[in-house]
């Protein structure tokens, strides 16, 4: 890192603010690469700006999930935009017959990378649709060395879209360069980086493990290791949304929270708005945040990528920013949650048999 210390934008819509305004002022290159890109106001607000700059001969790239972002892919602006010298690809296309069926959720591009010029980067877990304007969420403004590992990890993607032979490509993060790193995960075997980076981080807790994720279905592994944090006297908590956008996803996520609460793991619902963070800080040596949730469409089936950084400055800032979500929070206490509804935990039961696909 160098120069300039890492900015935080805590909504969507200080990330849409901050990403329209450096996509303006581009000079030479821009790099967009987006699980969630669609054809909204929004997204024809970014359009509008991305045709300008073409015009004035800045070369840009775009990257989408051709899930996440299927109103763009299906619209007539991706055609508008390449006659304009726009490049722009879609990562692993589906065909309509697919699009609503459970599989179509799988191998899906999560990450959410911007780089302007080479020089400046933005990363965390806003996509680019107008609901996210509201939303609580974390992404992160970045100058320096990082950005280089950024632009290659954004290049390893953009090759994998030209059918080439993108699993040789995709390497092990590279070393910290003063205290940052930016770490990927792929649905293959052994290239779960970002994984296996936190589990290792969670594991070797000594005094705290603060987790905001909007997106809480641990696996078996995650499950054991809060657990046998908490036995050791870990202080973990765990901040999720009171309410998520899918009924059937919150389901899954709160049939875990019983052993949990159990075990000690505090967990801490956020009512302000859709919370959308995906952050995690440990013992003031260590942090993350990016595209990775806590389940498994994020260990194992998609593509994820994550700014890790030992930084003092940093990790004081995403601890702040805990700290002060908690004031916007209800604690779940395990006495009253073994007491909550039977249909309520019936339907827990129901999604159980399925949560490693979610």
């Amino acid at each position: 890192m160098n120069e300039q210390s890492p900015h935080f934008y805590l909504s969507g819509h200080e990330t849409f603010t901050a990403m329209l305004s450096l996509c303006t002022a581009a000079q030479k290159s821009i790099e967009l690469e987006q699980y969630i890109f669609s054809n909204d106001e929004i997204g024809k607000k970014f359009v509008e700006v991305l045709r300008e700059r073409a015009w004035a001969g800045v070369k840009i790239r775009i990257l989408c999930d051709t899930v996440g972002s299927w109103s763009l892919y299906t619209s007539d602006l991706p055609k508008l935009m390449e006659k304009d010298g726009i490049e722009i690809r879609f990562v692993n296309p589906v065909g309509p017959w697919r699009m609503n069926s459970f599989f179509s959720w799988f191998f899906r591009d999560h990450r959410k990378i911007l780089i302007i010029d080479k020089k400046i980067g933005i990363t965390g877990g806003t996509g680019i649709r107008d609901d996210m304007h509201t939303w609580r969420d974390t992404n992160v403004e970045v100058h320096g060395t990082i950005v280089h590992e950024m632009s290659v990890a954004f290049e390893e993607m953009w090759e994998r879209t030209a059918n080439k032979d993108l699993v040789s490509r995709i390497q092990r993060a590279r070393q910290y360069t003063r205290g940052f790193q930016f770490i990927t995960s792929a649905p293959y075997l052994k290239k779960r980086f970002l994984y296996y980076s936190v589990m290792d981080a969670l594991r070797n807790t000594k005094k705290y493990a603060f987790i905001t994720t909007p997106y809480f279905i641990p696996d078996r592994r995650l499950v054991r290791i809060l657990k046998l944090a908490v036995k050791r006297g870990i202080d973990v908590r765990v901040l999720v949304p009171s309410k998520g956008v899918e009924p059937f996803v919150d389901r899954a996520s709160r049939s875990h929270y019983e052993p949990l609460l159990k075990a000690g793991v505090r967990i801490f619902e956020y009512h302000s708005c859709f919370l959308h963070a995906k952050s995690i800080v440990i013992d003031d040596e260590w942090s993350s945040v990016g595209s990775f949730n806590l389940d498994s469409l994020s260990f194992i089936y998609n593509y994820e990528a994550n700014i890790v950084s030992t930084d003092e400055a940093f990790i004081h800032s995403l601890k702040g920013h805990f700290l002060t979500d908690l004031n916007s929070t209800n604690e779940i206490h395990y006495k009253e949650w073994v007491s909550r509804p039977r249909i309520q935990k019936l339907r827990e039961l129901a999604v159980m048999p399925i949560r490693g696909f979610l």
